[in-house]
């Protein structure tokens, strides 16, 4: 049996009784608790509204908690870090910047040295087949190549953490189906721990070792399911029984209490 130390020395984020207010009218969370471990892809699932946005902002020290804390690394997170990046639902790309400077811009921001990372920011480029792309402009590329670039600018400073806030959401099926893919192909190759929030149900299972299901409003986790299929995971794998297992429990949770029409 695993001890309590050695659960410890794995866990990587942990929030405690997380609580978020807005005004005195609006709870957007209630008493959160959740730990994550060092390398784990966990996908966070709810209805709209539920507060898995306000969650994500609070990780990247974006807003502060009304109540509790989040941890880091074992330090309370309190504001922006270099060891946390980034990926919006859009891109936010700079249309006057090339593929390259926009992905070089948080090393621009924290001065970390243009020269010395350019090469790495090549590397990373040709890791998500952008390769040759590294001098067009935003506007000359598709939807996936734009969302690729912004994934690349949030691994840039090699963070711990990579936050993704519905970032395929806006892509149409087939390239959200084939993001799926080159996710999990740069998670299997970097293995950053990675916290993942969607709306699809589908995706969230496809995607993650473990799928974190909170209620509607105040958000509250009301389930939590490990995925244990092998990888690399073939997109064949969502047509499997056991994965309509998942979905289907999944789905229930949210049935149950009021998160799916």
């Amino acid at each position: 049996m695993e001890t309590e130390t050695e659960t410890h020395a794995r866990e990587l984020i942990a929030v405690r009784r997380l609580t978020k207010r807005y005004g005195t009218a609006v709870t957007a969370l209630e008493a959160i608790d959740l730990s994550i471990d060092d390398g784990e892809l966990i996908a966070i699932v709810g209805p709209s509204g539920c507060g898995k946005s306000t969650l994500l902002r609070i990780l990247a020290g974006l807003m502060p908690p009304s109540e509790g804390e989040a941890w880091l690394h074992g330090s309370r997170i309190e504001g922006p870090r270099r060891d946390i990046g980034v990926v919006f639902q859009t891109p936010v790309l700079f249309p006057w910047r090339t593929v390259l400077a926009n992905v070089l811009l948080p090393i621009d921001v924290q001065r970390l040295g243009r020269d010395k990372m350019q090469a790495a920011a090549m590397n990373l480029l040709k890791l998500v087949g952008l390769d040759g792309f590294e001098n067009h402009l935003p506007n000359q590329l598709s939807g996936g190549m734009q969302q690729r670039a912004a994934l690349v600018r949030a691994l840039i400073h090699d963070p711990s953490v990579l936050l993704m806030d519905e970032p395929f959401g806006a892509l149409d099926a087939m390239t959200r189906e084939q993001m799926n893919l080159e996710l999990q192909r740069i998670w299997m190759e970097r293995r950053k721990t990675v916290v993942f929030v969607t709306h699809s149900v589908g995706e969230a299972v496809f995607l993650a070792d473990r799928v974190v299901v909170m209620s509607p409003r105040p958000g509250r986790i009301i389930d939590t399911l490990e995925v244990d299929f092998p990888r690399p995971r073939p997109l064949s794998v969502m047509n499997t029984e056991a994965f309509g297992v998942h979905v289907s429990r999944i789905r229930q949770a949210l049935n149950a209490t009021g998160g799916l029409e």
